[in-house]
């Protein structure tokens, strides 16, 4: 892997605006597991940040509370590695908030590449993300919790990325599994 290639992309879990299983708009809760394992694959693959998205200010306390563990408090001296990892984790309440962010630390607007189990209509291949890492721009990949992104979410997208296929059509992959296997597929030296 290119360490410089992976400078600049960043991950962001979106948590509102979501889809549940219905397909109606909601807000998804924050999970600790997400927080933790995308964190340490992000860490794994040399990722700028992880940008966890969610207007709830409830959330956004849980959020505060367990990155201050791991990276300030005992979790910190416990666990260097979780506190690397964690670290690499900015709070932000919207989408916009995290594209503002990633520019401001690169100086420019970052593409945005969409994933989904359901993308029928994707145009990105995964040797295609590969490139794209390759031409120097800033890049941030979406995932969306609870059962996706929100229609209007992909609609704004730059890219979208092909799904993950599995075995006999089956594709229902927790978050954090799906995040390793793209940035596996993405960064991974081979």
């Amino acid at each position: 892997m290119n360490a410089s290639y992976a400078a600049k992309l960043a991950v962001a879990l979106i948590h509102h605006p979501v889809v549940d299983k219905n397909g109606q708009p909601i807000t998804a809760a924050v999970t600790s597991l997400d927080l933790h394992d995308i964190a340490r694959a992000a860490r794994t693959y040399g990722l700028d940040a992880f940008y966890v998205v969610t207007p709830l200010q409830d959330q956004q306390e849980l959020v505060t509370a367990l990155t201050a563990h791991w990276v300030k408090g005992a979790g910190a001296k416990y666990n260097p590695d979780r506190q690397a990892a964690l670290a690499l984790i900015q709070l932000q309440p919207d989408l916009q908030g995290a594209l503002d962010d990633m520019k401001r630390r690169h100086g420019q607007k970052p593409q945005t590449v969409v994933t989904s189990a359901r993308m029928a209509d994707s145009d990105l291949t995964f040797e295609g993300l590969r490139a794209m890492q390759q031409n120097g721009r800033p890049v941030m990949l979406l995932f969306g919790t609870a059962w996706g992104m929100a229609p209007e979410l992909l609609a704004q997208a730059d890219f979208r990325l092909t799904p993950i296929e599995g075995a006999d059509g089956y594709n229902h992959l927790s978050v954090r599994s799906a995040v390793s296997i793209i940035l596996d597929r993405t960064l991974a030296f081979r």
